[in-house]
């Protein structure tokens, strides 16, 4: 049975929050690219950030979380508060997610694209 995917954005939040970085390896596909602003960052740099507690996240509120699934494709818009250090800086910004899945019977839903943006 195929997981929700709305629950499967609520683990992502989750395991940004805990640093977890075995349950955001199952919840990132490999192919993963991550855009921010001119950025570009893959799933190894995005893991190594968690592993290496350079990105430290303290708070994500969520105050909209939209969903859409369509067979074994699904998107996820979230817009809320993301607050935490980067190197050790703090930072706190209100962001906006689209995050794009991919759902496959081996490892559920995965992130293959995200696009992030702060609404400021």
């Amino acid at each position: 049975m195929m997981e929700n995917l709305r629950d499967a954005e609520r683990r992502l939040q989750a395991a940004q929050l805990a640093g977890d970085v075995e349950a955001l390896d199952r919840l990132l596909d490999d192919r993963l690219i991550f855009t921010f602003g001119a950025n570009v960052a893959t799933k190894a740099d995005d893991l190594e950030l968690h592993r290496t507690r350079t990105q430290v996240l303290t708070k994500v509120a969520e105050e909209e979380l939209t969903v859409l699934a369509d067979g074994h494709t699904g998107v996820t818009w979230f817009l809320g508060t993301v607050e935490g250090t980067v190197s050790g800086a703090p930072f706190a910004a209100r962001m906006r997610y689209t995050r794009t899945w991919l759902y496959d019977e081996t490892h559920g839903w995965r992130i293959i694209a995200v696009h992030a943006g702060t609404t400021d």
